[in-house]
């Protein structure tokens, strides 16, 4: 029997879950005293990691085995794919690698194992995972890899539609990288100073506006490389979020903001949805959660599959409050990834 004696943390991807364990109680060794992960749901191409390709139907532990004996700090979950970072700052991958999205020789179709990400030979602070693209940050420095057919890689226009291994966004040199998210095609990313930047498939999801086309038809093109958000321009933004066709931040006086094909809105500024400082925001396929200072979470978007978690079936944009049964316990963090 496992115990969980810390808050918990939840990634969701593709029919995917996770959740963060503390020191286990059973008779497995191996895990006193160590954070590890616990997986479960769609196991297509080896996504949950454990060695076979068979979907789990409960919590199973991903042993520190699995990662060289190390524990684990973070988790990005993909489409099809699942990043694993080690307290030690080293990467492993598994699941699908049809776009190079594990960061390994593309010779590799799929593993079900979790396999270690080679090419970055600094230690790695933060990950995540969009659809068929991956990217780690070290000490400010972005590193991407994976499908490229909308500049999502941040690469150049020249550069090649899938890039195997991690690769350094070298236009973004002298520049500090804080944070990244990515989504299906596009990515979003927060540099020290606060200052936000997107680039790869548009649609509005990357928050430039939609540009005047032949007989004034809107269109939308894609960023070959990063390009800040001028209409973000002053604010400082301390979190992103991406999801399939929008993208989310948090400034630094907890106000949320979403860009998607309508505009860049500030969410919470009208009377009837009124939104509380926030600090955490996190983006599923076509909905939006928040968690806000007081530990409240908030969602909205499209319900399919109950990914609001408000009991029952709508879609709009109307802000849903989550059950009382979560506020009486306080929520500790909220990342979703990607496509549910």
């Amino acid at each position: 029997m496992w115990i969980c004696r810390t808050r918990t943390r939840v990634n969701l991807g593709c029919l995917v879950r996770r959740r963060w364990l503390s020191s286990g109680s059973g008779s497995e060794e191996e895990v006193k005293g160590k954070r590890i992960a616990a997986v479960w749901g769609n196991g297509d191409y080896g996504r949950l990691g454990l060695g076979s390709l068979d979907s789990q139907w409960k919590p199973a532990p991903l042993l520190p085995s699995a990662f060289g004996d190390q524990c684990l700090e973070a988790i990005a979950c993909g489409g099809a794919h699942t990043l694993f970072l080690t307290r030690s700052g080293r990467l492993y991958a598994t699941g699908l690698n049809d776009f190079g999205q594990l960061g390994v020789h593309d010779d590799i179709a799929y593993t079900n194992k979790p396999i270690e990400v080679s090419g970055i030979d600094k230690e790695i602070v933060q990950i995540s995972a969009g659809y068929h693209h991956s990217c780690a940050i070290t000490e400010g420095e972005l590193y991407m890899w994976g499908k490229n057919s909308n500049g999502q890689l941040g690469l150049g226009k020249r550069a090649a539609k899938v890039v195997s291994l991690p690769t350094k966004v070298e236009c973004l040199a002298g520049i500090t990288m804080k944070m990244a998210a990515l989504g299906s095609e596009h990515s979003v990313a927060v540099a020290d100073g606060g200052e936000s930047l997107s680039w790869g498939g548009g649609s509005g999801r990357l928050g430039h506006g939609h540009e005047s086309g032949i007989l004034g038809i809107f269109k939308s093109t894609s960023e070959y490389t990063p390009r800040l958000i001028k209409k973000l321009e002053g604010t400082k933004v301390k979190k992103v979020a991406a999801g399939m066709l929008h993208s989310a931040c948090i400034d630094e006086n907890g106000s949320v903001f979403i860009f998607d094909e309508r505009a860049l809105d500030k969410v919470g500024s009208g009377p009837r949805s009124k939104l509380p400082s926030s600090e955490e925001v996190a983006c599923g396929g076509y909905h939006t959660c928040v968690l806000t200072s007081g530990g409240d979470l908030y969602s909205w978007g499209s319900n399919e599959n109950g990914c609001l978690g408000v009991g029952f079936l709508v879609v709009g944009s109307i802000l849903q409050q989550f059950l009382k049964a979560i506020f009486s316990h306080g929520v500790g963090e909220v990342p979703m990834e990607h496509f549910l």
